[in-house]
């Protein structure tokens, strides 16, 4: 369900106490590069007495990146935002201490854009006392992001992806 960004609280605040939507289970930025809006924040919610699912989606635009905080209305808000702050650049508004999680303080970049290189970005360690000075950029082979011939399946990797207990299991029985 999409909802205009300026009425994200509220909307947010009666599906808690109307609808039971006790639970924000997930809340993460979206970049749809090359498309209007390019950013979208995404509020995973869930009803613990209902066992019922449903995802709110704010779109933002690049020139205006806020949104209203939900935090007021469930506390573990807080981390999820300062995560999609720190990824993305998706400012909160109203938030109680809007800072990196992740990415050291003055950080220059949001590596979850899809415009930051895979490879990364040559940046100052804000402390170069710290003994570090600098953070070159990964090289792409054997880097995070680069994945190996013959490395598990996704049906492997992702427990929710099977269907069955035994699909877990390989060929020679074991994870």
């Amino acid at each position: 369900m999409a909802v205009s960004r300026d009425k994200v609280v509220e909307i947010c605040r009666f599906l808690k106490s109307e609808c039971g939507f006790d639970m924000l289970s997930d809340l993460c930025g979206v970049d749809n590069y090359g498309e209007h809006p390019r950013f979208a924040v995404v509020y995973h919610l869930y009803s613990m007495a209902n066992r019922r699912r449903l995802r709110v989606k704010v779109n933002i635009p690049e020139d205006d990146m806020t949104v209203d905080s939900v935090t007021s209305v469930w506390a573990t808000a807080n981390w999820h935002e300062r995560e999609a702050f720190d990824m993305f650049g998706i400012r909160f508004t109203g938030h109680p201490e809007l800072k990196r999680i992740l990415m050291w303080d003055g950080y220059p970049y949001f590596p979850m854009r899809k415009d930051f290189p895979l490879a990364g970005m040559d940046a100052e360690l804000r402390d170069p006392e710290s003994g570090a000075g600098r953070v070159a950029a990964a090289p792409m082979e054997g880097g995070p992001f680069v994945s190996t011939p013959g490395a598990a399946s996704a049906r492997q990797r992702e427990p929710q992806a099977a269907d069955t207990a035994a699909e877990l299991f390989d060929k020679k029985g074991a994870c």
